[in-house]
């Protein structure tokens, strides 16, 4: 599996849910044209890694409603939408690291990291 190039900060319990493989879609405002590997960060580290393969949506947060065993969000995308569309990033072969990798701090809030920065161990320049 190759390393992720970008990771998109996710707050627990959904992070750790998208790298076990119990959230398959991560709920947002916009589409993303982003496809392929991506890391997930939770709490300044890497935890894991999953492929975005698509995007559905729009969607009400009503509609989402009939999901919830994809998106595993509850009753927080009302308060989250606030009377805007919301978009289902799709995610497949997810996969959580044995430890989690520390990731070079940012300024600002950020939605994506660049991975450039984070210490890989061993030598393989695929695998974590």
């Amino acid at each position: 599996m190759p390393r992720p190039k970008r990771g998109l900060i996710v707050r627990e319990p959904y992070a750790g849910w998208i790298v076990d493989g119990v959230k398959t879609w991560e709920i947002r405002k916009h589409p993303t044209r982003v496809r392929g590997p991506i890391g997930i960060v939770s709490g300044g580290r890497l935890i894991g890694q999953v492929d975005v393969v698509g995007v559905e949506g729009p969607f009400g947060a009503e509609e989402l409603a009939a999901h919830e065993d994809r998106h595993r969000a509850g009753g927080f995308l009302e308060a989250y939408a606030q009377g805007k569309p919301l978009w289902a990033w799709v995610l497949e072969n997810p996969r959580r690291y044995p430890e989690p990798l520390p990731v070079p701090p940012r300024r600002g809030r950020m939605l994506w990291v660049n991975l450039d920065g984070v210490q890989w161990p061993g030598s393989d320049q695929t695998e974590p």
